[in-house]
């Protein structure tokens, strides 16, 4: 089962993306702000990162160069979620290590078929009982 990282200070959406993701098969561990994020980064070595840009005391493009910087989540996608939308947010985003971008508020409706669309493996599923 692939597990996903995700690191939100936001409550709600934290519940609402983890709803989500264990409605369709993920495994979800969360974090709240970015240092306790990249610890359990370190320790459970996550299949795909999603990742809060305006987070407390360690903003989420610090967050984003310090998870590249650990040698075992170098190539682990990490994907920006956040409601910073103007132009250039993206391309903040992409150079301080993250691989998508999702803009805020997450959308119900797409939101894990947007993640599988920039790279999220859908969890298998076994033969019908």
């Amino acid at each position: 089962m692939a597990t996903i990282l995700l690191i939100e200070d936001n409550e709600q959406n934290r519940y609402l993306a983890t709803f989500l993701l264990e409605q369709h098969g993920y495994a979800v561990a969360a974090a709240v702000d970015g240092r306790s994020g990249i610890e359990l980064a370190r320790r459970i070595q996550p299949d795909l990162v999603l990742l809060d840009i305006q987070l407390p005391q360690m903003d989420g493009y610090a967050v984003a160069r310090a998870l590249r910087a650990v040698p075992a989540l170098a190539d682990t996608p990490i994907i920006a979620v956040t409601s910073y939308a103007m132009v250039g947010d993206r391309e903040k985003c992409l150079a301080a290590g993250c691989t998508g971008y999702i803009e805020k508020p997450i959308d119900p409706d797409t939101f894990v078929a947007e993640l599988e669309r920039i790279g999220l493996r859908p969890p298998r599923r076994g033969p019908a009982a």
